[in-house]
């Protein structure tokens, strides 16, 4: 059974200004093909960035971890294997509905409506914070990053799986042919709102690169901050401690 097609005059696509009604509207729209979408679109490799999310998260067991931006909770689904307590979080009420109606059966997996730069979590509530592909998103990421910081408990971890920019100008230039001329074609094949994915396109574009993005982390009040690309640096996955003191 395929996803209903919206009229394009319906279609809800963000910009750069990243509303937030603009934003968790469009992400409502995709959210039931979204995670088929996405394991399309990156050949795959989505799944491979997930399992290196996870590992980097190590969960364990009788830990509570925050999945910030978690859409359908793919991601939380993995870190709640583990025994660990998870908060699936995301504004788009679409995509909390998708992730509470397939995984429901998860007794440690929770789903909250949660507004990334005003979190309704207790300070120092969490052990480990996460955020795959959403702080791009967030028209102030930088507040984003402070929240985060704010609900993990001293000591406690971050990790952010975020779009970058591959360091190789060789490759940049392939991937940038990609995300131009293939992705909005097998957008309008696979998604019930393909200009969602132009501005996918257009967000990455406009992200900042590996080292900008751990600079603000650091200048949040973060400590140990690093980062190491996957997939020749289409992604960065990046890490930081809260400080005990």
């Amino acid at each position: 059974m395929t996803e209903p097609q919206p009229d394009r005059a319906d279609a809800n696509r963000a910009d750069l200004g990243k509303d937030p009604a603009k934003v968790s509207g469009m992400f409502d729209q995709v959210a039931q093909r979204y995670d088929l979408t996405n394991d399309v679109l990156s050949l795959g490799n989505d799944r491979l960035w997930r399992v290196a999310t996870t590992r980097a998260v190590a969960p364990q067991p009788g830990q509570r971890i925050l999945d910030l931006a978690a859409g359908t909770g793919a991601s939380s689904v993995s870190l709640a294997r583990s025994g660990a307590e998870v908060v699936a979080a995301d504004f788009s009420p679409g995509m909390i509905a998708e992730g509470r109606r397939r995984h429901s059966g998860i007794p440690n997996l929770t789903f909250e409506e949660a507004d990334a730069t005003a979190l309704p979590f207790d300070d120092d509530s969490f052990d480990t914070v996460t955020m795959s592909f959403g702080l791009r998103n967030v028209n102030e990421p930088k507040k984003a990053i402070a929240e985060l910081l704010r609900v993990t408990r001293p000591g406690g971890r971050l990790v952010v799986c975020e779009f970058s920019h591959p360091p190789s100008p060789a490759f940049n230039g392939l991937y940038r042919f990609y995300n131009d001329r293939i992705l909005p074609v097998v957008a309008r094949a696979m998604s019930s709102n393909a200009e969602a994915y132009d501005y996918l396109n257009e967000s990455i574009r406009d992200w900042p690169d590996q080292s900008t993005l751990s600079a603000w982390i650091r200048q949040a009040g973060w400590s140990d901050v690093a980062y190491r690309n996957l997939s020749f640096g289409i992604v960065a996955l990046h890490r930081a401690t809260k400080p005990a003191g």
